[in-house]
């Protein structure tokens, strides 16, 4: 009997640590739907790390403040306490300019022609995109302590904070490190 447990100890205790690991430390996502686009794309798998710090630009999955039987994936863009705001496309933070060359591919289309080949699978989105004066519409915000202001890359047809609201601390699932689907499009975060 001693040595069928020395033989399964080792199974058992990596067992034990993969789930412990996949409760506290990381989680495995898709993305569904097209609000992070051109960054991420419907049905890419990532994983989210539980436990890193996060920070502007970081992209994160978060159950959504106003349905939180459902978790989006967005990018955080005010911390708690600061002052965001958007005009004319420019995104500035407690008065300073922020780039966000993840979004220069998209502002090109939208320049070119609206983003109607991009939108080509949803006519609502094209005409949205038509009838739109730019990528990002003005705003301004302050954003209270504990929460954050997060928004999808994908401006024209995401529902963030513009719409929900801010996202509480204790909404945030995890910061994403990895997509590793599809395997021709793997990368660290």
């Amino acid at each position: 009997m001693n040595n069928k447990i020395k033989e399964w100890l080792p199974v058992v205790l990596i067992i034990a640590l993969i789930l412990l690991a996949r409760i506290f430390v990381f989680s495995p996502v898709k993305v569904e739907g097209h609000s992070m686009d051109p960054t991420l794309h419907d049905n890419q798998r990532l994983i989210t790390s539980k436990i890193s710090s996060l920070d502007r630009q970081d992209i994160i999955t978060t159950k959504e403040p106003d349905n939180q039987n459902l978790y989006v994936v967005k990018r955080i863009i005010g911390l708690p306490g600061d002052r965001v705001e958007m005009k004319k496309n420019v995104l500035t933070i407690n008065g300073k300019e922020y780039p966000e060359p993840y979004l220069d591919e998209f502002k090109k289309k939208f320049k070119e022609d609206k983003l109607a080949d991009e939108y080509s699978y949803n006519t609502a989105f094209q005409e949205q995109a038509a009838n739109a004066d730019s990528f990002t519409d003005d705003f301004a915000v302050t954003v209270p302590e504990n929460q954050y202001f997060v928004l999808g890359d994908n401006r024209l047809i995401s529902k963030d904070s513009r719409i929900f609201g801010f996202v509480d601390q204790s909404l945030i699932q995890g910061k994403v490190v990895l997509r590793f689907w599809p395997l021709s499009e793997v990368k660290l975060f």
